[in-house]
């Protein structure tokens, strides 16, 4: 039990945690890494699936954000992104007053594969449904996101900091 925690832990501080403290070393400021990994979570749940490396992409480069540290947090949350679908449809129905469209996770991603458009086509209504929600949701949590990381990467700016002082 213990081996395998390390394992998560040094995949975490390996694939998230150590590039992020690269950038803060390289300069970028701890708000704007706050920002972008907070857009880069918020971003990578957006309930369409295909677009979030453009849509981080895009954002990146219009506020001028750290574009590695936002795809990094995209890519990292896929995950989270199928598995709030369904709960987006279903806020998104609830929302809006549309009838119960009966999916399972498991079926929209056989959907998808079978036929891309055709599953695009059939979901359209839901699938904005699903976006609005989104777009009501993320704003408080990209703000609750910055708010609770700029002063975590400020310490981290700040050991670091020590520690080129002391070497």
């Amino acid at each position: 039990m213990e081996q395998n925690r390390g394992v998560k832990e040094g995949f975490l501080r390996r694939g998230i945690a150590r590039p992020i403290v690269e950038l803060l070393r390289q300069g970028v400021t701890p708000e704007k890494m706050a920002l972008s990994l907070a857009l880069g979570v918020a971003l990578g749940v957006f309930p369409v699936l295909g677009t979030t490396t453009a849509l981080c992409a895009l954002v990146a480069f219009i506020w001028r954000l750290n574009l590695p540290a936002i795809q990094i947090v995209n890519y990292f949350v896929y995950p989270l992104q199928i598995a709030l679908l369904i709960p987006f449809f279903r806020l998104g129905e609830k929302l809006f007053g549309a009838p119960h469209l009966p999916l399972s996770v498991p079926q929209l991603l056989a959907m998808v594969h079978a036929s891309f458009w055709g599953a695009t086509r059939f979901l359209w209504t839901t699938v904005w449904h699903a976006a609005v929600v989104w777009c009501l949701i993320a704003p408080v949590f990209v703000g609750l996101g910055y708010v609770l990381l700029v002063p975590l990467l400020q310490r981290v700016v700040g050991r670091t900091l020590k520690e080129r002082a002391t070497d």
